[in-house]
């Protein structure tokens, strides 16, 4: 996998949680990071189980075949201006981004919270942000995640598995994302720019400054 060497133990947990290979942390037995190099040890109980383990390649080849996909719960609501400004906040956190144009960016927002990752991959970025959260007690069901990048099946996927009520975006949502959205019952949030953006699927989540 392509990432920038921080944060490596917070991509390791967001990555087990974001590809369904975990489901607690107490299923994680060990990480050992040794350079860019990282070995994982997880329970086994799934598999002794003979439950099945639904993976998802990066380029989200799976991920557009599966079908079973929980609902989020949550009763977060999150305003208008507050996502405009956090989208500002996002690209002022993004120092990688300003001297080269070559990282995204990803924020996860819970209550005064707002913890910023960079990386190559959109993907490892989110993964990065959401093991933070997790490793911090974070509330998922009432946190959200900001971030530069498109919104197909493997992004929303990800968000729903974790149980984030809404993803937002400077970008577009794709097709595929929006039909993941519907099942998980996920609000995303595209073309946040300026003072204007989109909402897709479950609208009540944002509320509207007068």
């Amino acid at each position: 996998m392509s990432a920038i060497a921080d944060s490596l133990e917070e991509f390791a947990i967001g990555y087990l949680f974001n590809e369904n290979l975990v489901e607690s942390l107490d299923d994680v037995i060990n990480i050992d990071i040794d350079g860019t190099e990282i070995n994982v040890e997880i329970d086994d109980k799934l598999l002794k189980n003979n439950q099945t383990v639904l993976c998802s390649d990066s380029a989200g080849g799976w991920r557009t075949k599966i079908n079973d996909v929980k609902k989020v719960n949550s009763s977060l609501e999150v305003t208008s201006g507050e996502l405009i400004a956090r989208i500002e906040e996002l690209k002022n956190n993004a120092k990688i981004w300003q001297a080269t144009g070559g990282t995204h960016v990803a924020g996860l927002v819970y209550k005064n919270k707002f913890i910023v990752k960079e990386d190559v991959s959109r993907h490892v970025a989110v993964d990065k942000v959401i093991g933070y959260g997790l490793l911090n007690g974070f509330d998922l069901s009432n946190s959200y995640v900001i971030y530069s990048g498109r919104m197909p099946a493997d992004m929303v996927i990800k968000i729903t598995r974790v149980g984030i009520p809404l993803l937002a975006s400077n970008a577009a949502p794709a097709y595929s994302g929006y039909k993941i959205a519907e099942k998980g019952d996920v609000t995303l949030v595209g073309f946040i720019r300026g003072q204007r953006f989109n909402v897709y699927n479950n609208l009540g989540r944002v509320i509207f400054d007068k």
